[in-house]
């Protein structure tokens, strides 16, 4: 039986679905997938059950929805309580790996008016002005520092795959798709 349930938008186009939707599939932890529509006349009914905030993702445990969470960062932080291996083990790197998905969490706004989550899109050319530019740039400097320091032990951001990797993911794939 799945541990939990994740009510999520489409992975293709929300970045934010998609971000504890990869957690748990990385760190193998079973959950049941709900795809809720966003533009579905029941998306509503559907979400506002768990979620206050009338969005998704949600994170439902227990039979009768007994616990709701329904922020990205928040969701991957109750994960985190009983799968320690969601943050770096030692607690200089967790402070960092905490530092840095919380600075993807509230920032980069660049990054978000310019670059949308599309993983479907093909051969996309944006222009970038400043702002997005200097966003780009700075998440180039946080991989870049990440894994100097912590890349000898594995291929993640901090060597083993943890929340932060879960963060910048949806930036990864548009990085890596665009080249």
């Amino acid at each position: 039986m799945a541990e939990f349930q994740l009510l999520i938008a489409n992975k293709n186009y929300s970045s934010w679905s998609f971000r504890p939707w990869l957690l748990l599939k990385k760190l193998e932890i079973p959950f049941e997938e709900t795809l809720v529509m966003l533009k579905s006349e029941d998306f509503s009914k559907q979400v506002e059950q768990f979620s206050p905030a009338g969005k998704v993702p949600v994170l439902v445990e227990g039979d009768e929805g007994d616990v709701a969470i329904w922020d990205s960062l928040a969701i991957m932080e109750y994960v985190a309580e009983a799968h320690p291996e969601a943050w770096p083990q030692e607690r200089e790197a967790r402070a960092l790996a905490r530092s840095v998905s919380a600075e993807m969490h509230s920032g980069f706004m660049g990054i978000r008016n310019q670059l949308p989550m599309n993983c479907r899109a093909e051969s996309r050319q944006v222009a970038f002005d400043d702002v997005c530019q200097k966003d780009i740039e700075r998440i180039q400097a946080i991989w870049t520092e990440c894994r100097l320091r912590y890349g000898q032990t594995g291929p993640w951001l901090f060597g083993d795959f943890t929340i932060a990797d879960a963060m910048f993911a949806p930036f990864d794939l548009w990085y890596y798709l665009s080249w």
